[in-house]
């Protein structure tokens, strides 16, 4: 089995994931999945059956885009996964006509896990924060639907955690697939999932964001695409990434 495309850290390889990941045999650290949402009549639009369950044996931790019908209606393939999370991406402008409904300009992005949590990589960025210092010693804490915290010391580092509603522009501008993802939607989500130099795993790779978004933050990354037009596009896009923004940082 050959690679459609191959650098220092990406490898792209053209077919069915459901084929080809088996044959790979890989053990990545995070898998990063945009699979067919299958809610339209777009040839391209069709979800894959089983997948949830063969990823299962390449890595134990996973980011899954989708929306909430989408879940909803798939959820027994969720089967052996746990959901830790939720994260929102909310767009600059949304999608759909329908006058019945309220307008949509977000998606979802669960993450999802199995095993042990503590054996789980999972380190959540941060963003700058600010306003004014918030450093003080605390009293004790009681919050009803969280319960007593008992006294501590707070010092502000000037950064608070990464929210879970990202707002990121979606992808309008030399967008090479009709559901591309934003790098700076997906940049949070790998630092939180893969360590700095581990696997990233695309099953779904599309015009290659997420391993362009892995190559970004200093992580490695395999990635699956069914068709080769947009093979085609992600291995133009992975060529022409200078290799000095390879800094491993949050963009």
């Amino acid at each position: 089995m050959q690679t459609y495309y191959e650098d220092d850290t990406v490898q792209l390889y053209l077919g069915d994931m459901r084929e080809i990941l088996p044959a790979l045999a890989a053990q990545a650290d995070l898998i990063v999945a945009d699979p067919p949402y299958a809610e339209t009549a777009l040839a391209w639009d069709r979800w894959p059956d089983g997948w949830p369950t063969l990823a299962a044996t390449a890595a134990s931790s996973m980011w899954c885009f989708g929306s909430m019908r989408m879940f909803l209606d798939r959820a027994g393939e969720f089967d052996g996964w746990k959901l830790s999370q939720d994260v929102v991406w909310e767009k600059n402008n949304g999608s759909g006509f329908a006058r019945d409904r309220f307008r949509r300009v977000h998606e979802h992005v669960t993450h999802w896990y199995r095993g042990d949590w503590t054996n789980i990589h999972h380190d959540t960025p941060r963003t700058t924060y600010t306003g004014p210092d918030k450093s003080a010693r605390g009293r004790d804490s009681r919050t009803p639907h969280t319960g007593t915290v008992g006294a501590h010391t707070y010092v502000d580092d000037g950064t608070r955690l990464t929210r879970s509603v990202i707002q990121a522009a979606a992808v309008r501008y030399q967008r090479r697939h009709p559901t591309e993802k934003p790098i700076e939607l997906l940049n949070p989500l790998i630092h939180y999932g893969c360590p700095e130099n581990g696997l990233v795993l695309d099953p779904f790779a599309g015009s290659g964001s997420t391993l362009e978004a892995a190559q970004r933050a200093g992580r490695r990354a395999v990635g699956i695409e069914a068709r080769e037009d947009y093979c085609e596009a992600a291995a133009r896009r992975l060529a022409a990434i200078p290799l000095d923004l390879f800094t491993g940082g949050v963009a």
